[in-house]
């Protein structure tokens, strides 16, 4: 290959995150409604009959299926499947930074309003119940904050004589924050947590 060829091939690309096809991605709505008492976040539990993560705090969401058109669009779907509202009530919907989780996972958050909530029936197989918190409370309110120590083990036959110090080798351990909010006998903790505390620091720049 020649350089002409090189820079060719290279020109015009729009970068990724490596090996992010590799990764599964998510889509979730934070889903705003207005009432009496102003804005109120809206909140799932999930159906304890669900295979993964019954009976927690979620947003309403899932898997980006390689039909959809983009991550907005699941997001959408998602909330309307789950809900079993219609797509016209949704409105206002606005991009908040997306997540690279460390157990490859890619998760692209939105926000959103939803007008007619009383109209709002979850789905059984789905969702337990749903739940509003007024915005004022997560802006006034700091969540607790715990720390998780990720520790690395390499597999047996790790190759240590092929690296700089061997078994020795001083690896770098990672931390990650987990959040609480806790809201009459409800604890809305993990990734949940972590994009309300995302939203409310927007708001606050």
């Amino acid at each position: 290959m020649i350089l002409a060829d090189l820079v060719k091939k290279l020109s015009g690309r729009t970068p990724v995150i490596l090996g992010s096809e590799q990764f599964t991605k998510f889509s979730i709505l934070l889903p705003l409604i207005d009432k009496e008492d102003g804005i109120h976040v809206l909140f799932e539990v999930r159906a304890h009959g669900l295979r993964r993560q019954p009976g927690e705090i979620c947003f309403p969401g899932g898997k980006i299926d390689p039909d959809d058109r983009d991550e907005k669009y699941t997001a959408l779907r998602e909330t309307i499947e789950e809900l079993r509202i219609s797509e016209n009530q949704i409105n206002n919907v606005i991009p908040l930074d997306f997540m690279v989780s460390p157990f490859g996972t890619i998760i692209y958050p939105f926000v959103g309003t939803i007008s007619n909530p009383e109209s709002i029936n979850p789905n059984p197989s789905e969702v337990q119940e749903v739940f509003t918190v007024p915005l004022k409370y997560f802006q006034e309110s700091q969540p607790e904050c715990h720390k998780i120590n990720y520790q690395i083990q390499p597999e047996s036959n790790f190759p240590f004589h092929l690296i700089a110090g061997g078994e020795n080798y001083n690896w770098q351990m990672r931390k990650l924050d987990e959040y609480f909010y806790h809201y009459r006998g409800k604890v809305i903790w993990g990734l949940t947590a972590r994009l309300v505390r995302h939203f409310i620091e927007l708001l606050a720049d």
